[in-house]
């Protein structure tokens, strides 16, 4: 089975991007749902993240603040390894499980951090999904209700965009509008499935 990682900065519209590979009926993996999941009211996650950063970060239905713990990562960063060590080991294993499922000629593992978290040892094909930076900060505000300087701190701790086109395979290019994605989504659909095919 053909794994194809897909990731890019915030606000590139990876999640719509996920969408449309799923209307061709293939497998995708979102590992901010997979985040969500490790960290849910009674985890061992959640118990270990509550000690870290106190009772503040726990919602009064047991649930993770997942917004307060973004203002908190994203300006301290021992916080956000210390985080990150406690969520990525539950994450991988997670997604194991989840691949062992898959059908579908090939996957799509959405992951965020992919290049930034060395995890190209999860993938066969690294697929980038880009947009300009000004797009990212209109997109990510709207989408967030975040200030530009919490969604600007989040782009500057991801790798440079250069750095991220310069390592994929495979670029889809978000600056125009849905029928353009639409149709580079569906592209990349027929070449992967012809490559998995192949292997």
């Amino acid at each position: 089975m053909l794994k194809v990682g897909l990731t890019g900065g915030i606000g590139c519209g990876k999640s719509t991007v996920c969408d449309l590979f799923g209307e061709h009926g293939v497998t995708v993996i979102d590992t901010d749902e997979l985040a969500r999941e490790v960290v849910s009211a009674g985890s061992p996650a959640l118990s270990a993240i509550t000690q870290l950063f106190g009772e503040e970060v726990v919602l009064a239905d047991g649930e993770l603040d997942r917004s307060r713990v973004r203002e908190i990562v994203f300006t301290n960063d021992c916080m956000r390894s210390k985080l990150e060590a406690i969520t990525h080991p539950a994450i991988r294993s997670l997604l194991q499980e989840r691949l062992r499922t898959v059908r579908s000629p090939y996957v799509i593992i959405a992951i965020p951090l992919l290049i930034e978290k060395q995890w190209q040892d999860q993938v066969d094909r690294l697929l980038v999904v880009d947009c300009s930076e000004a797009l990212q900060l209109q997109r990510a505000m709207a989408r967030d209700g975040c200030d530009e300087k919490i969604i600007r701190a989040i782009i500057n701790s991801q790798v440079p965009r250069k750095t991220r086109l310069e390592q994929a395979d495979d670029i889809i290019h978000n600056d125009a509008d849905l029928d353009s994605l639409r149709l580079q989504v569906e592209t990349l659909h027929h070449y992967y499935t012809t490559i998995a095919s192949d292997a």
